[in-house]
């Protein structure tokens, strides 16, 4: 008989090894990582991200074998890759990758493991770079946020990043040294135990579900215990994925089912560092290249809030949804996905950090009068610019000011791969973006020593160190 689907994905999975990673694979995983770590320090004071330590406590113990970032607390693999993807996600500033966000998914489950396994930095690597790939596939297959025709949106009724659950379980699965077999069983169980696609009724409905377009906890216990279950001896669904009738795609609602985009090339070829992206501001990545137009106007004319008079911005096509059309701030949480609210902070050119969700600046008279001096409508380009590029996000701004419009345009957001190479951010930028999370969580010198250390994970012998130096014990 030929292989399932599932069986595929699981050879690939044990297949994967640090030694045969293409170069630009291996940079990636070094940069998701980083960044995660910094986006969860941000965190613990947010209201999502205290929510998920205080879960853990509850639910963990107190002596486990797996940190919470930036806390001095250990506790049980599912407390901490809970409490851990709560906080990456927290703030809304974490890596996104198509279908959407796929890091604090799958990187929670790949980091409480190894920590608890004292897995070498190069099967982190390995895990990390596995996890990131499989969900891309995923996304390659199934329904999307930005799925059009030439004019208009087509968005399935059902949306979400549940798929993203295959990942995270490879993942453990490989880092707890399962064989291909139980792997098999382990992403079947997966796909019948996978939380529901939610994201098309968060979408509809303002103000929205503060545990946002899935709560990142629950996807990284569901993938810990299907590959824990199937460890312990479960059977799964084999044909699950092969059954287009009756399996996977009918859990979740998918029109579009391409299967072949799951394994054809897997293993020899690598497809998610094409479209890896890093996020320069903590708001949801719609709003990215109108931000950067905003802050070139702001910072080359020195503008100051109350000087502006208007902000008309155009953009995404994809966004005529109440969650971000939406003026109502009633929590910090709202200002994540506000255009108008957004924008409005932009304009007071503070350094991208935390300190956009501080209340003091999230209700502040300044940003809520400046936030209905916004419009948006859809940019007339965007569907032409989508269709000829990806990344694409055609963007404009205009600012009323000073008897003038102030005007700038972007075509892709800072943070993506794109044919601009001024977009990619930098080591060095992503370096600064987790110092600058981590402020008033870590000291300086443990900073400089997580750096060394994700930078030259290779090198690490056991990843608990790691992990070790994000706590503040």
């Amino acid at each position: 008989m030929s292989e399932t689907i599932v069986e595929q994905l699981a050879r690939f999975t044990t297949g994967v090894d640090y030694h045969r990673l293409p170069e630009e694979v291996v940079v990636e995983a070094k940069r998701i990582l980083l960044d995660s770590l910094g986006c969860a320090l941000g965190a613990v004071d947010q209201h999502k991200g205290r929510i998920g330590i205080e879960y853990a406590r509850l639910v963990g113990g107190s002596n486990g074998d797996a940190t919470v970032i930036g806390t001095p607390d250990r506790v049980t693999t599912l407390a901490a890759a809970f409490a851990n993807g709560e906080l990456i996600n927290a703030l809304d500033f974490d890596a996104v990758l198509p279908p959407g966000h796929v890091t604090p998914y799958v990187l929670p489950p790949t980091m409480a493991v190894a920590e608890a396994r004292q897995r070498s930095g190069r099967d982190v690597l390995a895990a990390i770079a596995l996890s990131h790939e499989m969900s891309f596939r995923f996304y390659k297959s199934v329904d999307y946020l930005r799925d059009r025709t030439d004019t208009e949106m087509n968005l399935s009724p059902v949306l979400g990043y549940s798929n993203t659950v295959f990942g995270a379980t490879a993942a453990v699965g490989k880092l707890e040294g399962c064989s291909a077999e139980v792997l098999a069983h382990a992403l079947a169980i997966a796909a019948s135990t996978s939380p529901v696609n939610s994201m098309r009724s968060w979408l509809a409905h303002a103000p929205t579900a503060t545990i946002k377009y899935s709560l990142a906890g629950a996807l990284t216990n569901a993938s810990l215990t299907a590959a824990y279950m199937a460890k312990l001896g479960h059977r799964g669904d084999l044909p699950v994925l092969d059954d287009a009738e009756l399996g996977y795609r009918r859990f979740i609602g998918t029109r579009r089912w391409e299967p072949q985009n799951l394994t054809a090339g897997l293993g020899e070829e690598w497809w998610f560092p094409a479209e890896q992206t890093f996020k320069p501001y903590p708001h949801c990545r719609i709003l990215h290249a109108p931000l950067h137009a905003l802050t070139e106007i702001v910072e080359e004319n020195d503008l100051k809030p109350e000087e502006i008079e208007a902000i008309r911005c155009w953009g995404e096509a994809a966004v005529l949804h109440p969650l971000w059309l939406s003026n109502v701030i009633e929590h910090t949480h709202d200002a994540q996905f506000s255009i108008a609210h957004g924008l409005a902070v932009g304009a007071h050119n503070i350094t991208p950090s935390k300190a956009w969700h501080d209340p003091d600046l999230v209700f502040s008279p300044s940003v809520l009068e400046l936030m209905e001096r916004v419009t948006f409508q859809p940019h007339p380009d965007y569907f032409k610019a989508l269709s000829a590029h990806p990344s694409a996000r055609p963007a404009r701004i205009e600012v009323d000011a000073r008897g003038t419009t102030f005007v700038a345009d972007r075509v892709y957001p800072k943070g993506s791969p794109t044919p601009d190479p001024e977009t990619r951010m930098t080591d060095a930028e992503l370096i600064g973006k987790f110092r600058t999370n981590a402020e008033g969580v870590l000291a300086q010198d443990r900073m400089d020593a997580v750096v060394e250390a994700v930078f030259g994970l290779e090198d690490v012998d056991d990843f608990a160190t790691v992990m070790r130096l994000v706590g503040t014990r």
